[in-house]
């Protein structure tokens, strides 16, 4: 009796340490460059928060990273809410792109690990709060910007950018995605957290729909032969809801690792009973012919990344 009650404090200590040691960040976005992994999300009141690792399993708050903020809020536009920063390295300069009080903003630096700034600090739409925003930069080297508009619940547009990568062209923004499938519109109308990636000539986009907060928050994609559209979703999304019996999936992006393998990073709620601090998860992406047509796929395996104690 003894031995059973000794085992099973210590199962309960293994499973309390393990949660502790996961890595706690929202709205995740992972860049691989030059050896390294860098990790970017929504946690901090004050800014941006960057994470390294060298496996993508393990995760350590960098040292060069000033309280392990990759952008600080004095050096860029708004005070609050800083969500969903996605960062990419063009021109041998990284731009991270993310939202600042519910407007989409983008800044600079030399570094993955900042300080990212804005010389002007202002917002890339000033009279419109918007969130989401997302990069891709096509074969041809023409970039767009997806990003959610207010416009009837949350609803996912694209436009053009000037080659600053900075300055939106305005006149070009179109409505891509908006709450239109049975699986949707659960505690709120929302399509957010846009990504775009290009396989066989085909855009791919991926997004999350139903509210952050819902256990059913899940992944979706659309397609078109046209980066601006028309954009067609997925008769048989979600692709990505309730994994490994995760709660509350959602707000992915894409990336390749060290191999060329194409991965998708998300988060999950804490657990069945809180939603924060959410915890980030990766998974593999590929893609399969369903009756002559590519279908984007999520592998089964997902990795929980930990966070390095000090």
């Amino acid at each position: 009796m003894k031995n059973t009650l000794f085992i099973f404090i210590l199962v309960i200590w293994a499973l309390q340490s393990n949660a502790q040691s996961q890595l706690p960040l929202g709205d995740p976005f992972i860049m691989y460059h030059q050896g390294t992994y860098y990790a970017y999300g929504t946690q901090s009141p004050d800014g941006i928060v960057v994470y390294v690792s060298d496996d993508l399993k393990k995760w350590r708050i960098p040292a060069k990273a000033p309280n392990g903020l990759a952008l600080h809020k004095s050096e860029v536009y708004a005070e609050q809410r800083f969500w969903a920063p996605e960062v990419y390295f063009v021109n041998n300069m990284f731009y991270m792109y993310f939202s600042a009080d519910e407007h989409i903003c983008v800044a600079t630096s030399d570094s993955p690990l900042g300080p990212f700034k804005q010389t002007v600090k202002k917002p890339m739409i000033e009279d419109e709060k918007c969130i989401d925003n997302s990069l891709f930069i096509d074969d041809d080297g023409k970039a767009y910007l997806s990003f959610v508009r207010f416009t009837d619940g949350n609803v996912i547009w694209i436009a053009g950018l000037e080659d600053d990568l900075t300055t939106l062209k305005r006149e070009t923004i179109t409505p891509c995605l908006h709450v239109s499938q049975l699986w949707e519109n659960e505690m709120a109308r929302v399509n957010e957290g846009s990504f775009i990636v290009k396989h066989k000539d085909i855009y791919y986009m991926s997004y999350s729909a139903n509210h952050f907060e819902s256990p059913k928050y899940g992944v979706g994609f659309a397609t078109a032969k046209n980066i601006m559209g028309p954009w067609e979703k997925y008769e048989q999304n979600p692709i990505l809801q309730k994994p490994d019996g995760l709660k509350g999936v959602g707000h992915s992006a894409m990336f390749r690792d060290k191999d060329g393998q194409l991965r998708i990073v998300f988060h999950s709620h804490h657990d069945d009973n809180k939603i924060h601090p959410r915890l980030m998860h990766v998974g593999r992406v590929y893609f399969e012919n369903v009756d002559g047509k590519e279908v984007m796929k999520i592998g089964d395996e997902i990795l929980t990344p930990t966070l390095e104690k000090k």
